[in-house]
């Protein structure tokens, strides 16, 4: 599999030779210095013109000479590094039509790199606040990356969206007041105007970009901003929280990168009043009841609910008596 993988038709050329050094650049010390710059001496590239099977294989005088791929150094801690500086360097090249393959790496997958299949760049711009990429994959359908992360794809967003927004609104006996902090991607949105109970649904999201590029990529998820109901604040979610009163809203849900959640003095509690837990099943979700959705959930219901609360045998034992 390639990640980089230039067309036949393309006259653009990768230097490998040079991604290899900028990739192997990094304040080790000496010995590992010179490490690197035996490998780097051994791994040449014969730079006269080559040419490309039907796949992208290159053919010909254009070949690596040496070990194949670039070198990797130092042991462990030195190729997870490396792997952040090829995901970097790939991502970088990403938005050209030189490359099929996007890279992302997540906190979450130590070690791992996920890749998507690309088939066409969509929209890519960036705002005050953050980078917005949105491309055609061959596999997930439209695929949002916000700031080199991956925010959701068409192919199952809804899980996330219908888990984030229903075990909260299904806990507590009739929701009025819903505030949704980030999202402006409309997915919870959509999720929340399901329940009949809500009457009024505040959205915070600092970026109004994120909002029009979904609206008008992803319009079977941004539909949620259509519901009636729904209020729209552009603003910073910190400090829309630090303003609002307490007890002002019967649910928060917060729909934003870790980052940003632990920047917020936040328990995972209903507000003051409300006191309940995520695990009580409440008021089953009424699926006759779709708001402006355009069709049921396709993953929540109330066994799945139950179940999210349940945890593995080796996971009790780690996490102990607490769950």
């Amino acid at each position: 599999m390639k990640v980089l993988h230039p067309r036949p038709d393309m006259d653009e050329k990768i230097n490998l030779a040079e991604f290899a050094h900028k990739l192997s650049s990094t304040k080790d010390d000496s010995a590992v210095t010179r490490q690197k710059e035996d490998a780097e001496a051994d791994w040449k590239l014969q730079d006269t013109a080559g040419s490309m099977d039907p796949l992208g294989n290159r053919t010909g005088p254009r070949e690596l000479l040496g070990p194949a791929g670039p070198p990797v150094l130092g042991g462990s801690g030195k190729r997870v590094k490396m792997a952040d500086k090829l995901a970097d360097r790939i991502r970088a090249m990403g938005l050209n039509d030189t490359v099929e393959w996007y890279p992302v790496m997540s906190p979450e997958w130590p070690g791992e790199v996920r890749l998507y299949e690309v088939e066409k760049v969509l929209f890519h711009g960036k705002s005050k606040y953050q980078e917005l990429l949105v491309f055609q994959s061959a596999k997930h359908g439209k695929v949002a990356i916000l700031d080199g992360q991956l925010q959701l794809s068409e192919k199952d967003e809804f899980a996330y969206q219908e888990m984030l927004t229903h075990l909260p609104l299904c806990s507590i006996q009739n929701p009025k007041k819903v505030l949704l902090v980030g999202g402006g991607d409309g997915g919870v949105l959509r999720e929340i105007s399901r329940h009949s109970s809500v009457e009024q649904i505040d959205i915070c999201e600092i970026d109004q970009m994120v909002i029009d590029v979904y609206k008008q990529f992803f319009p079977d998820i941004a539909v949620g901003h259509e519901d009636p109901r729904v209020n729209v604040y552009i603003s910073d979610g910190i400090a829309f929280l630090k303003a609002v009163p307490e007890g002002t809203y019967d649910v928060i849900i917060l729909d934003a990168f870790e980052s940003m959640a632990g920047r917020l003095d936040l328990c995972c509690a209903p507000p003051t009043g409300r006191q309940s837990t995520l695990r009580n099943l409440s008021i089953p979700l009424d699926t006759e009841n779709n708001g402006v959705a355009k069709g049921p959930p396709k993953f929540y219901n109330s066994q799945i609910h139950a179940a999210a609360f349940c945890l593995p045998s080796f996971a009790k034992k780690v996490a102990g008596t607490k769950f």
